[in-house]
């Protein structure tokens, strides 16, 4: 597979060989995957019983993110490529997005704040309200980078045929039956069809269907909803959005109880190295390797569903639990550097993998996966694996 950088060089167009797109989809899974941490942490920091809408906002968005990592990892698999989720896709914060251009800035971990919603916004920020790219720069809004995936794909078909494009088994394929979560269902892609349709729903719910504020979920039966830039201007606002606004309207529907001080604000540039000249005096590094070390064994069950095992997926949710719990024990810590507690920035989770605790995420899970039943079409017995029992996201 051709590195990032590699097409970045040629400049960003629309891929016109199989390498290509699945050096884009490879990209696609990667801005995915880069956009869970921010979320996360701008959900963790809210201080428990406060700003439930906006959390609740948040974590719907954060379940969506993980529905689209998932349709990119079945995008790639399709197409004969191979999902690759290891320390190569472990950024350092601030970090930008693959294939991103200039006007396109860095993302950081911030705690919940108008400054983090102002990053989710761009982040999420739909093509109707985002100037075109400028030849040979990188795109301007990610579902502007899913229409040129989708361009790159029709032109394939078109040009190599159906079966030289779509020679992944399906085996591969995640589906419904191996994870749900309240984004919607996964769904396995073989063909063009079910392509677009994945491409679809991960811009849709991203910026709206057909220039509206509302989401993609009708195509799961499911409740329509809105679209995530439309709530994350809710919460921004603190105002929600009546039923028949447009994207370019302001919410005219009801007030929202926003309170920006009910978070733990935090140092989002802190790194594990900082924690450790503290270690005498604090139990923040401790925790914040052990946080970074679930957060490598989930990665690891990434990897093992989207490499050919689409079942080890429900082992990842406890795991996912366990960060929930590490992260918020985290952000209850003041910040071990007497400097910053002193102006009142609490401790939080980093995000940084090294390759000791991925070496010892691969024997934990390489453990589990023996240790438990994960038959098709049985019932996942977690009780042999290492980890939390799950429970619903709270």
């Amino acid at each position: 597979m051709r590195t990032a950088l590699a097409v970045e060089k040629a400049g960003f167009a629309v891929p016109k060989t199989l390498d290509e797109l699945r050096t884009y989809l490879q990209a696609a899974l990667e801005v995915e995957h880069l956009t869970i941490p921010v979320y996360m942490t701008g959900m963790y920091t809210i201080r428990p019983g406060t700003n439930t809408p906006a959390y609740y906002g948040i974590r719907a968005v954060l379940m969506e993110e993980m529905l689209h990592m998932t349709l990119a990892a079945n995008l790639l698999n399709a197409v004969g490529g191979t999902p690759v989720v290891d320390s190569r896709v472990v950024a350092e914060y601030p970090a930008r997005l693959p294939f991103s251009g200039e006007s396109v800035p860095s993302i950081g971990l911030r705690h919940f704040s108008p400054e983090a919603l102002k990053t989710f916004l761009r982040i999420e920020q739909p093509k109707s309200m985002t100037a075109p790219a400028t030849p040979g720069d990188g795109w301007t809004s990610i579902g502007q980078f899913y229409d040129t995936i989708r361009q790159g794909l029709e032109y394939l078909v078109r040009t190599l045929g159906h079966d030289r494009v779509f020679t992944g088994g399906p085996e591969r394929q995640v589906g419904p039956e191996d994870f749900y979560n309240s984004g919607g269902e996964v769904f396995p892609i073989g063909d063009l069809a079910t392509a677009l349709l994945a491409i679809e729903t991960i811009t849709e719910q991203g910026e709206g269907v057909h220039d509206t504020i509302w989401n993609s979920n009708e195509v799961f039966g499911e409740e329509r909803e809105l679209a995530h830039w439309f709530r994350f201007n809710e919460i921004y606002t603190g105002r929600g959005y009546g039923p028949h606004d447009r994207p370019k309207d302001p919410p005219s529907g009801p007030l929202i109880d926003v309170s920006w001080d009910d978070a733990y604000p935090i140092h989002g540039d802190s790194k594990v190295a900082d924690y450790q000249r503290y270690e005498q005096t604090s139990g923040v590094y401790e925790q914040a390797v052990a946080f970074n070390s679930r957060y490598a064994v989930l990665l690891r069950y990434l990897a093992s569903a989207f490499d050919g095992c689409p079942r080890h997926l429900a082992l990842a949710i406890p795991t996912m639990l366990e960060l929930r719990d590490r992260a918020a024990q985290l952000s209850r810590n003041p910040h071990p550097d007497p400097a910053l507690a002193a102006q009142g920035l609490f401790a939080s989770a980093t995000f940084e993998i090294t390759a000791p605790q991925f070496d010892a995420a691969t024997t934990e899970v390489t453990h589990n996966l023996r240790a438990t039943t994960l038959h098709p079409g049985a019932p996942i017995d977690l009780s042999a694996a290492r980890s939390p029992s799950p429970e619903a996201f709270a």
